[in-house]
Protein backbone atom coordinates (compact mmCIF):
# COMPACT_ATOMS: atom_id res chain seq x y z
CA UNK A 1 0.00 0.00 0.00
CA UNK A 2 1.36 3.42 -0.99
CA UNK A 3 1.90 5.95 1.77
CA UNK A 4 1.77 8.86 -0.68
CA UNK A 5 -1.54 9.41 -2.45
CA UNK A 6 -2.81 11.68 -5.23
CA UNK A 7 0.59 11.66 -6.93
CA UNK A 8 2.03 9.34 -9.56
CA UNK A 9 4.85 7.12 -8.40
CA UNK A 10 8.11 6.54 -10.27
CA UNK A 11 7.62 9.58 -12.50
CA UNK A 12 9.06 13.07 -12.39
CA UNK A 13 6.40 15.59 -11.41
CA UNK A 14 6.26 19.33 -10.81
CA UNK A 15 4.35 19.69 -7.55
CA UNK A 16 2.97 23.09 -8.54
CA UNK A 17 1.31 21.45 -11.54
CA UNK A 18 -0.74 19.10 -9.32
CA UNK A 19 -3.07 21.93 -8.25
CA UNK A 20 -4.72 24.64 -10.33
CA UNK A 21 -5.79 28.13 -9.33
CA UNK A 22 -9.55 28.52 -9.72
CA UNK A 23 -11.00 32.04 -9.45
CA UNK A 24 -12.76 32.62 -6.14
CA UNK A 25 -11.58 29.34 -4.63
CA UNK A 26 -9.00 27.59 -2.52
CA UNK A 27 -7.95 24.27 -4.03
CA UNK A 28 -6.13 21.63 -1.99
CA UNK A 29 -4.72 18.18 -2.63
CA UNK A 30 -3.54 15.98 0.24
CA UNK A 31 -0.45 13.88 -0.45
CA UNK A 32 0.06 12.43 3.06
CA UNK A 33 -2.11 12.46 6.18
CA UNK A 34 -1.25 10.41 9.25
CA UNK A 35 -0.56 10.87 12.96
CA UNK A 36 3.03 12.03 12.32
CA UNK A 37 2.89 14.20 9.21
CA UNK A 38 0.53 15.94 6.81
CA UNK A 39 1.55 17.18 3.35
CA UNK A 40 -0.94 19.24 1.35
CA UNK A 41 -0.65 21.25 -1.85
CA UNK A 42 -2.68 24.46 -2.13
CA UNK A 43 -3.69 26.84 -4.90
CA UNK A 44 -5.25 30.11 -3.73
CA UNK A 45 -6.84 32.57 -6.12
CA UNK A 46 -5.82 36.17 -5.46
CA UNK A 47 -7.59 37.51 -2.36
CA UNK A 48 -8.60 34.10 -1.00
CA UNK A 49 -7.68 33.48 2.62
CA UNK A 50 -7.84 31.19 5.61
CA UNK A 51 -8.54 33.08 8.82
CA UNK A 52 -6.44 32.84 11.96
CA UNK A 53 -6.19 29.40 13.54
CA UNK A 54 -3.51 27.26 15.16
CA UNK A 55 -2.11 23.76 14.73
CA UNK A 56 -0.82 20.99 16.96
CA UNK A 57 2.31 20.63 14.82
CA UNK A 58 5.07 22.75 13.33
CA UNK A 59 4.07 23.75 9.80
CA UNK A 60 6.59 24.30 7.00
CA UNK A 61 5.30 26.40 4.09
CA UNK A 62 7.03 26.40 0.69
CA UNK A 63 5.73 28.73 -2.02
CA UNK A 64 5.97 27.36 -5.57
CA UNK A 65 4.35 30.22 -7.50
CA UNK A 66 2.87 33.66 -6.82
CA UNK A 67 2.84 35.66 -3.60
CA UNK A 68 1.24 34.87 -0.25
CA UNK A 69 0.89 36.68 3.07
CA UNK A 70 1.48 34.32 5.98
CA UNK A 71 0.59 35.97 9.28
CA UNK A 72 2.19 34.27 12.28
CA UNK A 73 1.30 35.44 15.78
CA UNK A 74 0.27 38.84 14.38
CA UNK A 75 3.35 39.39 12.17
CA UNK A 76 2.94 39.43 8.38
CA UNK A 77 5.45 37.59 6.20
CA UNK A 78 5.27 38.00 2.41
CA UNK A 79 6.55 34.87 0.65
CA UNK A 80 7.35 34.52 -3.03
CA UNK A 81 8.32 31.64 -5.29
CA UNK A 82 11.05 29.49 -3.76
CA UNK A 83 10.69 30.89 -0.24
CA UNK A 84 9.72 28.97 2.91
CA UNK A 85 8.79 29.73 6.50
CA UNK A 86 7.94 27.68 9.60
CA UNK A 87 4.71 28.43 11.42
CA UNK A 88 5.41 27.07 14.93
CA UNK A 89 2.92 24.78 16.64
CA UNK A 90 0.21 26.45 18.73
CA UNK A 91 0.89 29.99 17.41
CA UNK A 92 -2.06 31.57 15.59
CA UNK A 93 -1.53 31.94 11.85
CA UNK A 94 -3.51 33.02 8.79
CA UNK A 95 -2.92 32.89 5.04
CA UNK A 96 -3.96 35.24 2.22
CA UNK A 97 -3.06 35.18 -1.47
CA UNK A 98 -1.62 38.57 -2.44
CA UNK A 99 -1.74 37.23 -6.00
CA UNK A 100 -2.60 33.78 -7.33
CA UNK A 101 -0.43 31.49 -5.21
CA UNK A 102 0.54 27.81 -5.13
CA UNK A 103 2.26 26.39 -2.07
CA UNK A 104 2.91 23.24 -0.06
CA UNK A 105 2.17 22.79 3.62
CA UNK A 106 4.08 20.15 5.57
CA UNK A 107 2.93 19.73 9.17
CA UNK A 108 4.99 17.59 11.53
CA UNK A 109 3.13 16.40 14.65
Amino acid sequence: MALLKNIVHEQIVRLKDLVSVTPGQIVSKTLVQNKSVSVTLFAFAQGEEISSHDSEGDALVTVFEGVGRFTINGTDHILKEGESIVMPATLPHAIQAVEDCKWMLTVVF
